[in-house]
């Protein structure tokens, strides 16, 4: 497992950047000249509870660095269960880690996925790189369509592997944008997409978190039998309110996180 905190970042954000080119594009738009203000809010890992990939596998390489958990969330309709983890030092970014409960799920998809978990080396899982390794197996176009058809999630899973999912511009952090709203927009005019699944903003300052994000970039994936175009990565941004107490808000919002999830639905 990594040992230096920032190294293990720096490698997910160069993982994501090479199936999410439109990120770069984005830290332009955003950062002011000396682009030190585009700060990383939170990434976001997916996995299944299986034992031996199951959310706790990836917790390790986090606690080793000196992360703690945060809350935890249910997402009933998507048969999701997550938590978040947080460092002591506030310039860390937050991780958000969420499974797949196949248990949840049809028996065919359960099938496919232990059959692509069956192929990751059993070292594999504890290995620096294993956070960013990507996909360990192969997974013809069949397989990929059935689990579709009953999960997004599953479906992306099973073509994008062990990577961050998206990361997160704090919005708290930047120098040339006050609102979450005023982001949106400089996106809007340049062209990106963005999630409107609940809203184009999800959350609200009462909950003390607002976010928004892009539709996910579109990046080749090779199956058994032929290579597709599906929807890979996506950038999200965070705007967080102060609770009561001054600080600002540190955890999630299940009710918005649902929503995000589906920047990476199939369009």
């Amino acid at each position: 497992m990594h040992t230096d905190v920032k190294e293990l970042f720096n490698q997910l954000w160069a993982n994501y950047l090479e199936v999410t080119p439109s990120a770069k594009k984005i830290h332009a738009i955003l950062g002011s000249s000396q682009q030190d203000d585009v700060i990383n809010d939170h990434i976001a890992l997916r996995t299944f509870n299986i034992e031996k990939v199951g959310l706790d596998k990836l917790a390790a390489h986090l606690l080793a660095l000196g992360y703690t958990e945060g809350g935890e969330y249910h997402f009933e309709a998507k048969k999701l269960y997550a938590k978040h983890f947080e460092h002591k030092d506030p310039t860390l970014p937050k991780v958000f880690i969420s499974e797949l409960l196949l248990e949840k799920c049809s028996e065919k998809l359960q099938s496919i996925v232990r059959s692509l978990v069956d192929q990751i080396p059993a070292d594999a899982v504890t290995a620096d790189n294993f956070l960013y390794s990507g996909r360990h197996w192969t997974i013809d176009q069949q397989s990929y369509e059935t689990l579709l058809a009953e999960s997004e999630y599953a479906a992306w899973m099973s073509v994008w592997g062990y990577r961050a999912n998206h990361f997160t511009v704090s919005v708290n952090a930047l120098k040339n944008y006050e609102t979450l709203e005023a982001v949106n927009q400089a996106l809007k005019d340049a062209g990106f997409p963005l999630n409107t699944s609940g809203g184009e903003i999800k959350g609200t300052p009462e909950v003390l978190l607002e976010q928004s994000s892009t539709l996910a970039d579109e990046a080749p994936v090779h199956f058994t039998d032929g290579t597709r175009t599906i929807p890979s990565c996506f950038y999200e941004f965070a705007r967080r309110y102060p609770m009561a107490n001054g600080q600002l808000y540190s955890g999630f919002v299940a009710a918005s996180a649902d929503k995000i999830f589906e920047s990476t639905n199939v369009r």
